[in-house]
This record gives C-alpha cells, structure tokens and sequence, in this order.
C-alpha cells in the first residue's frame, strides 16, 4: 500500500474560478447597461413612449370591441387620445419633421381621428373599421421609417 494522496487536477478549480469569472461579468455588464440608461433623457424617451400610448389606446379601442362594447361613449376617450397624440408625432421625432412622406404619414392619422371624433362609431363594425384605418395609418408610416 501506497500512502499517495489522491492527483486532483486543476480542471475543477478552473471551473469554479470561469464560473466566478462569468458571474462577475454579467455583475458588471447589468450595472454598464443600467447606467446607460439611467443617462437617457426625457428627449431620448419621447418617441417611443409616444407610440407605446398610441398602441395602447388602439389596443383598449380593440378590446373595448371585442368585449361587445360598442357604444360612442366606450370610442371616444381613446379616439380623443389618439387624436392629440397624433399632434405630438413631429415634435416626438424631430430628425422627419420636415420629411415630406412623414407629414403625409402623420395627415393622413390625424385625418382618420378627425373624421372619427366628428362622426364618432356606433356599433362594432365601425369601431372595427376604425381601428383598421388607424392600424392601416400607422403601417403605412412604419413602413417608410422604421428599422
């Protein structure tokens, strides 16, 4: 009998000291990302928090629809909401605000709620067709500038 203690190898300390290693890295790499967000101002947020709002309205709009609540007064809170977040599409993105195809864009939404909020829905047909020009509105514009 050989009193030999026992060849560890290094592969199980290299593991632990890769799997420290890649913890701290995710450590640091969520304190990098959050710090850059933390930078970013209200400017930097302005025109996607635009269109989550208008999203969101023309998702209540959809639901309100499919719940069988088709009345003028369930449509109108969120065609008034959409209408004046229609005003804030330049301003929320300054770099096509003087791009022809986006005023064209931007008319054409503000027409739609135009003519919705003088001739508001009545039953759930229309609010369905409402919802698709508006829908058709903003796809036409997506198309044209988003990445």
């Amino acid at each position: 009998m050989s009193n030999q203690a026992p060849v560890s190898s290094n592969a199980s300390r290299y593991l632990f000291l890769f799997l420290i290693g890649l913890f701290m890295g995710a450590i640091c790499v969520v304190m990098l990302l959050r710090a850059l967000e933390a930078r970013k101002t209200w400017q930097d947020r302005y025109p996607y928090a635009t269109m989550h709002l208008l999203e969101v309205h023309l998702v209540q709009l959809n639901a309100a629809r499919t719940a069988n609540r088709c009345l003028a007064t369930d449509a109108f809170p969120h065609v008034q909401a959409l209408r004046m977040l229609a005003n804030d599409l330049e301003p929320a993105f300054p770099a096509l605000r003087d791009d022809a195809r986006f005023i064209q864009h931007a008319g054409q939404l503000r027409g739609v709620l135009d003519a919705a909020l003088i001739n508001m829905p009545q039953g759930c047909a229309s609010f369905e067709q409402l919802a698709n020009d508006v829908g058709q509105a903003c796809k036409a514009c997506h198309q044209d500038f988003r990445n």
